[in-house]
């Protein structure tokens, strides 16, 4: 551990090999960082919370602070974050409520200012903007971005690949590989870009937007829709099973 003079680390943290933790920065009880990370000046990482490897938190961010939710109790919870995360400037993670956990996946960038509140799961390779707030209980699935300014509504999901446009005000759940916008957010197509930045085959992205138009676009109630169209691709067939299941 390489660790400035002025950084205040509790002696019962756990610090992993090649760990730097910059002048004025915090680590608390409770706390295990995993090898590689760097902790910036003036960060402050409050326990329990467990981080994983290559981790990076940058100045004045707060990972690991009380929920706000006036029924936690003061019990025992915690935060689990992966591997090769970064958390930018002012990004403030809440631990869980009533012995659960606030998990962060891998993979993922956390830009200024952003939110995760109390009990949130996200999953890895997720692209979090300025700003963007998410309230307690949200689950946020794999290769999700959002815009800056989203925020997000207690208990709704984030299908896997969707987009989540700047400002929109989330209050239901987003189907997979879907772009919602407005106040309050829409569906307004598929996510076209993040499908081909995965490297999705054009065959599939096609089946997708089929089964988007066959859905969103039709002139039958969506309840009758939704069964009216078939697939057997696996990316067509969570987008059909999520919007089924709304």
């Amino acid at each position: 551990m390489k660790a400035h003079t002025t950084a205040v680390i509790d002696p019962r943290a756990e610090i992993g090999a090649d760990v730097e933790i910059g002048p004025f920065a915090v680590v608390g009880a409770g706390v295990r960082i995993g090898p590689g990370c760097r902790v910036a000046a003036h960060a402050v990482v409050e326990g329990p919370l467990a981080m994983g490897a290559r981790n990076v938190v940058h100045t004045f961010a707060v990972l690991g602070g009380p929920p706000q939710d006036k029924r936690a109790g003061g019990r025992a919870t915690r935060v689990d974050i992966g591997d090769d995360n970064v958390f930018r400037e002012h990004v403030t993670i809440h631990r869980g409520t009533h012995d659960t956990a606030t998990t962060i996946g891998s993979g993922c960038l956390f830009m200024v200012a952003a939110h995760v509140a109390h009990d949130v799961v996200v999953g890895s390779r997720v692209v979090v903007a300025n700003a963007v707030q998410l309230a307690g209980h949200v689950v946020v699935e794999d290769h999700v971005t959002f815009g800056g300014l989203a925020g997000v509504a207690q208990f709704a999901r984030i299908g896997e690949g969707a987009f989540v446009a700047a400002g929109a005000m989330v209050e239901r759940d987003v189907p997979p590989f879907c772009i919602v916008q407005g106040d309050r957010a829409r569906v307004r197509a598929i996510n076209r870009v993040g499908l081909e930045r995965r490297n999705v085959p054009p065959e599939t992205i096609r089946e997708v937007e089929r089964v988007f138009r066959a859905v969103f676009l039709s002139n039958r109630p969506r309840s009758e829709s939704v069964h009216a169209v078939e697939t057997t691709d696996p990316f067509a067939k969570k987008l059909l099973e999520a919007v089924r299941g709304t």
